[in-house]
């Protein structure tokens, strides 16, 4: 008894169509089945039973499914609608009339017609159904002789059209509720996936939490920061035991700072629900940021500042220096004491380390002056190494290179000169002095880029050293500035290179990633 798919027809009035044919298919097995054990019938038998008949025949043959298609929706449900009325009239005539019981049956198709047809069509066959009762009532008045109850009968024929007008009016009022329900849903479809979005793009963590205190939800960048695979349906306490206390703890605008997950990054924790208030929520919202990324964005305002300022002063330094050295010079050539000989010593010494620092403070303002080449990076490091060894067999044997001549490093060549002067120096510093201490290698990776590690095989950098390693003025050597390596990764980023240090030992290892070309 499906109906088929049309277009153009909504599925609404399929459905109702579906539910209507198995109640009609019910009726009319009732009534070949068990008609004559009703009553049914009484009058005229043979017509009882080929009304019953005919009308369980024609719902099986127009409830095939091709038959919408040949018909039309339309057309079928007319069709459908008006045989139902000819053969209960049938029935109701060979059952004694009126109080047989059929008027409430066509009612009841009256109001399936309401919910099926369209326009004016149900008024047509509330109008069909009246003509077919009156005309029953008639004929039995005129032919048979039996007195009529006409009152009974016109009450009933305008129940036909109040029944088929209600049920057209649910229809049309169902049909506009479930095409508004339509119309909201794809809109809270869309608004939902552009929330998805937001929250899956936001630099801020975002855990939702149910009222069990487990998780429900997270996205992405709360995952990464807390250092976890994933998170759906841990509990807080799961993730790390400071989680336990975070719904009383972290209410509030400020939130509270706290090192979370495996990762343990330094979090400022955040949470929003209705429990703030002391009232059980359904739901709370947890936001995580990342405190040392915002630690990391002042300093570099503050070194933003610092380094204008440094550079005005570098220049201003630089006059009187100069007076300084060249009077150090003019008392080494003078007959003197052995301590004017030292105090000449440190004059000059303290000189030259001024004069570095300024010269690495005055390299702070080249960084918006790269201007990248392809350098092919096996010759550059040779050179690069060749001087740093004062090209003596024993000290250049230090230096292990293995590159690929066919790689190159997108890269300005003062600023690459720079950078690896500065590891070389660091890794010499720090290496056992041995053939090889120093290795140089590289290798080309995903997305046309290029990797290039230094390391030796000295004692490696402990962990409160390098929490600090890049940030300027941190020294560990005696006589160094302290600008070295912040210099060489504020030039690797000018040049869209990365430098970083990996934990891996034996020795300190840093590697410089940047683009093969420019």
């Amino acid at each position: 008894m499906r109906v088929p798919v049309q277009a153009g027809v909504d599925p609404s009035r399929r459905q109702s169509l579906r539910y209507f044919n198995l109640f009609r298919l019910v009726v009319a097995g009732l009534f070949v089945v068990a008609g004559r054990e009703l009553n049914l019938g009484d009058e005229h038998p043979n017509v009882f039973v080929a009304a019953a008949v005919v009308y369980l025949a024609a719902i099986l043959t127009l409830g095939f499914p091709d038959a919408a298609r040949r018909l039309g929706f339309d057309r079928l449900v007319t069709l459908q609608v008006v045989i139902d009325i000819v053969l209960l009239t049938a029935i109701m005539w060979a059952s004694g009339g009126y109080r047989s019981g059929m008027p409430v049956l066509m009612m009841i198709v009256l109001a399936g017609a309401g919910l099926v047809a369209e326009g004016r069509m149900v008024l047509f066959l509330a109008a069909f159904t009246t003509v077919a009762v009156l005309s029953e009532n008639g004929w039995r008045f005129i032919v048979d002789g039996t007195p009529g109850d006409f009152l009974q009968v016109g009450i009933t024929c305008m129940a036909f059209f109040g029944i088929a007008m209600v049920a057209r009016l649910l229809a049309l009022r169902a049909k506009a509720n479930a095409s508004l329900a339509e119309e909201r849903g794809e809109a809270l479809a869309k608004q939902q996936a552009v929330n998805e979005r937001i929250i899956r793009d936001m630099r801020d963590g975002v855990i939702v939490l149910g009222p069990e205190g487990s998780v429900r939800h997270a996205n992405p960048q709360a995952i990464a920061l807390l250092g976890l695979q994933g998170m759906e349906g841990l509990a807080l306490s799961d993730i790390d035991p400071a989680f336990a206390d975070c719904r009383e703890q972290c209410c509030g605008t400020d939130g509270r700072l706290m090192r979370l997950g495996p990762a343990r990054r330094l979090l400022r924790c955040r949470v929003v629900g209705a429990d703030c208030e002391g009232v059980a929520a359904a739901d709370a919202l947890i936001y995580l940021t990342d405190f040392e990324d915002i630690q990391r964005q002042m300093q570099q305002l503050k070194l933003a500042a610092l380094g204008r300022l440094t550079a005005s002063m570098a220049h201003e330094i630089r006059n009187p220096l100069s007076a300084v050295s060249q009077a150090a010079e003019l008392l080494k050539e003078e007959k003197r004491s052995d301590m004017q000989a030292r105090l000449a010593r440190i004059i000059n010494d303290n000189a030259q380390r001024i004069e570095r620092m300024i010269r690495d403070v005055l390299a702070l303002g080249k960084r918006e002056q790269a201007l990248p080449e392809a350098l092919p990076l096996a010759q550059f490091v040779s050179e690069v190494v060749d001087a740093q060894g004062l090209c003596k067999g024993a000290e250049r044997a230090v230096y292990a290179v293995d590159i690929d001549p066919a790689l190159t490093l997108a890269i300005d060549r003062a600023h690459l000169h720079q950078i690896l002067d500065n590891l070389l120096s660091n890794a010499r510093r720090h290496c056992s002095g041995q053939a090889g201490a120093v290795s140089i290698r590289a290798e080309a990776v995903a997305g046309g880029r290029v990797r290039m590690h230094v390391q030796d095989d000295g004692p490696g950098i402990n962990d409160e050293v390098r929490a600090h390693l890049f940030e300027p003025f941190f020294t560990t050597h005696p006589k160094g500035t302290g600008l070295g390596l912040y210099i060489a990764r504020e030039l690797a980023e000018a040049n869209d290179a990365t430098l970083e240090l990996l934990p891996d030992g034996p020795g300190a290892h840093f590697v410089l990633t940047g683009r093969s070309r420019p």
